[in-house]
């Protein structure tokens, strides 16, 4: 019988940086799509071939740690299986696939200046997505903002810290994943709040919509709506006193949102509304301010730019200013940099923005795995804009 590990326990061997061969039996289409960082694509199935053959051909040690994964768990648990039959001594497999992986989080607490406040980011790993616990010690209340469909990961991280969940705050409507917000707001009976934007949208659904420079008291800490258009319409960057913007998509700690999934009949208009929101609204704070960021860049074969999944995301004002080539550029040179750096789109978005705007039925668990699978695809350019040198 296959011996399974969870994705946690995977995630401890990853930070551990113990040495082990990952095995990916999928497909060679699907392991190219997204894999895990350094797995090994080894097609393989009960019908496929003799395992002898592929044995041979794949230089493993009998003693060496073999981690099998798959889309769900079970083609990856049966070669295990095979594996320890022809002497494999430390063979394991991660439960659930990359179903669960893909959902797995890291609680990671952001630092701040005033003692009552907590900011706790929430790091979906696989994906690349970021979401935030902000509240008072003090009062026990608190926002979540940009929830996934996951929306326990939200409520175990605010119970673990003592807080009672008061405001849920979405920065946008998401293309790349299925936002919670609406079902966690709807389950707690809190208010569910949006840029006031996102009535071009019409979105149908209920739903508080705040104005640009409307502040919002979460346990006597000022959550203040700072509308940042360019991503998408309703683009809305939350600014937690003075200390923290948590910016959605528009700013990255790397590259900058991406314009034209939303603005594809009339890009030059998305590509000006992201440069009037980050040259002239974003730049204007405080060089110390925060930036955290919506999602960190999560390449299809795993691997995550510039930062260690685990640790706090986060970047400054004060660094990007300095080192973001997209802050140096004049309105012209920005503009025609969204028009030649557009990204491979998200996979499904047309579906995941529909479901968001409440245009669409929600579908069962499995096929909201299947539409959320892969990285996030949120920035305007693949490679890093941010001269770390």
């Amino acid at each position: 019988m296959a011996d399974f590990i969870s994705p946690k326990e995977f995630r401890n061997k990853i930070d551990r940086d113990e040495s082990f061969h990952l095995i990916d039996t999928r497909s060679e289409s699907d392991y190219d799509e997204w894999h895990i960082n350094e797995a090994i694509n080894i097609p393989y199935s009960e019908e496929s071939g003799s395992l002898d053959e592929f044995l041979s051909s794949e230089k493993f040690d009998p003693g060496d740690q073999i981690i099998t994964v798959c889309a769900k768990g079970v083609t990856s648990a049966a070669l295990a299986e095979k594996l320890e039959a022809k002497g494999f001594s430390d063979v394991k497999t991660i439960k659930g696939g990359l179903r669960a992986w893909s959902g797995f989080y890291d609680r990671v607490p952001i630092s701040t200046e005033d003692d009552d406040l907590v900011i706790v980011q929430l790091q979906r790993r696989a994906k690349g997505c970021l979401g935030y616990i902000v509240g008072s010690k003090k009062s026990g209340e608190a926002a979540a903002v940009d929830v996934s469909r996951y929306t326990k990961e939200f409520l175990d991280a605010a119970t673990e810290l003592g807080l009672k969940i008061t405001h849920v705050l979405d920065t946008h409507v998401h293309a790349d994943h299925i936002s919670g917000g609406r079902e966690l707001a709807t389950k707690l009976g809190v208010d569910y709040f949006l840029g006031s934007g996102v009535n071009e949208r019409k979105p149908d659904f209920d739903y508080v919509p705040v104005k640009s420079n409307q502040v919002l008291e979460v346990g006597g800490h000022q959550i203040k709506a700072i509308h940042t258009p360019g991503h998408t319409t309703e683009m809305t960057s939350w600014l937690v006193e003075a200390e923290a913007l948590i910016s959605g998509d528009s700013l990255f700690v790397d590259s900058i949102g991406r314009t034209e999934l939303e603005f594809e009949e009339d890009a030059e208009r998305g590509a000006v509304l992201q440069y009037r929101s980050l040259l002239e609204k974003v730049l204007s704070l405080p060089d110390r301010t925060k930036i955290l960021p919506g999602h960190f860049s999560v390449s299809d074969s795993g691997e995550s730019g510039g930062v260690t999944p685990g640790t706090p995301v986060f970047s400054t004002i004060g660094y990007l200013r300095k080192n973001n080539k997209a802050l140096q550029m004049e309105k012209e040179e920005f503009v025609d940099y969204m028009f030649q750096n557009v990204p491979t789109k998200p996979p499904n978005y047309e579906e995941v923005i529909g479901i968001n705007l409440g245009r669409q039925e929600r579908g069962s668990e499995e096929e909201e795995i299947e539409l959320e699978l892969g990285p996030n695809r949120c920035a305007a350019s693949e490679e890093s804009m941010v001269d770390s040198s």
